[in-house]
């Protein structure tokens, strides 16, 4: 799981504790790629976000999370004045696309 006192490890511990378990977090990182090695070597369970995959198929055995609680926010922060620097004009981009190739898959 992502370190205590993370949005998205408190996320997690709620979606786990409302299906009624409480995790047994035994690795904390914030690097998803860590947690996606770790299940892929049969060491952990993990929440990965469909943009760790990168458009390939996934390489380990993946469940859908319950209804309604599937989405996770992405938030980009700049010094002032540099919003519109190309670098980061095209990272938002980027970012923006994955999403919507994400949702896209999900539907179809």
């Amino acid at each position: 799981m992502e370190p205590e006192g993370t949005a998205a490890r408190h996320w997690a511990m709620a979606l786990c504790r409302n299906a009624g378990f409480e995790p047994d977090a035994r690795f904390e990182t914030t690097d998803l790629l860590i947690h996606l090695r770790l299940v892929e070597q049969g060491h952990a369970a993990a929440l990965l976000p469909s943009l760790v995959w990168n458009g390939a198929p996934p390489t380990v055995a993946v469940r859908q999370l319950p209804r309604g609680q599937r989405t996770r926010r992405v938030f980009t922060a700049v010094r002032r004045g540099r919003s519109r620097h190309p670098a980061i004009t095209a990272c938002r981009h980027a970012l923006r696309q994955a999403a919507a190739d994400v949702a896209a898959s999900a539907d179809g």
